[in-house]
């Protein structure tokens, strides 16, 4: 089954928020949190962000953990496994795309998400291979306690209720641990599979964005889904 979109667009109130984030920098919340923490704006439990890291089973012999800088060889193959599968759903990729090398030049600025707070960029895994990816993306503090949900799971995996527990676990720990107030999701209008996902789990849709993001080459329409996590 193929995903809510990966690709999280910048927050339409983004520089403001930038601007809040600087505040918070210059005057720290007196919490007892450190510098770069994932976890810097609320007082954390102790061992909270060892329990956050550690791999989630799942179903199937399938397991949900943080992508590690070994993984550039199974992520390119499963995106190659993938390749056609995936075309329809997601933004038009290069060749280098494909390649050990490539995936592997990503994976450090993706785990610098993880110890600056801004993301969880996890995968889907068996023992011998990445079947999937999960992720949180642009994490915001502050006053909208936000982040943007990313999935998409193998062709030879589809359909048998992974990705839904998948993302089952991801929402228990956006709201248990990283306590945010909101999840957002997108969907292309006829990703029927992804949006059944959504609603498994309690997102409600919210609006349709025209022309939202480019997949496929082309400028295509997105429904948007939110799950609300806390009001406190």
């Amino acid at each position: 089954m193929t995903g809510a979109n990966e690709h999280q667009p910048q927050h339409p109130r983004a520089h403001e928020l930038e601007r809040e984030r600087e505040r918070e920098r210059e005057h720290p919340a007196s919490d007892g949190a450190t510098p770069r923490s994932p976890f810097v704006t609320w007082p954390r439990p102790p061992g909270i962000v060892e329990r956050v890291l550690q791999p989630i089973p799942l179903r199937a012999g399938v397991t949900l953990r943080l992508l590690r800088t070994d993984d550039a060889e199974r992520l390119a193959e499963a995106y190659s496994r993938n390749r056609r599968y995936l075309e329809p759903w997601e933004p038009t990729r290069s060749e280098a795309f494909f390649t050990k090398t490539w995936q592997a030049a990503q994976i450090p600025s993706l785990l610098e998400t993880v110890a600056a707070g801004t993301g969880l960029p996890l995968v889907l895994a068996t023992d011998t291979q990445i079947i999937g990816r999960v992720t949180l993306s642009g994490i915001t503090r502050g006053v909208l306690q936000s982040t943007g949900l990313g999935y998409w799971v193998d062709e030879a995996f589809a359909g048998h209720g992974i990705m839904s527990s998948a993302v089952a676990a991801v929402v228990r720990v956006a709201t248990d641990d990283l306590r945010l107030h909101r999840i957002q999701a997108e969907t292309l209008l006829h990703n029927h599979g992804s949006q059944k996902v959504l609603h498994h789990n309690g997102f409600e849709r919210i609006g349709m964005a025209p022309k939202y993001i480019k997949i496929d080459g082309r400028w295509q329409d997105h429904i948007l889904f939110q799950r609300i996590l806390h009001d406190d």
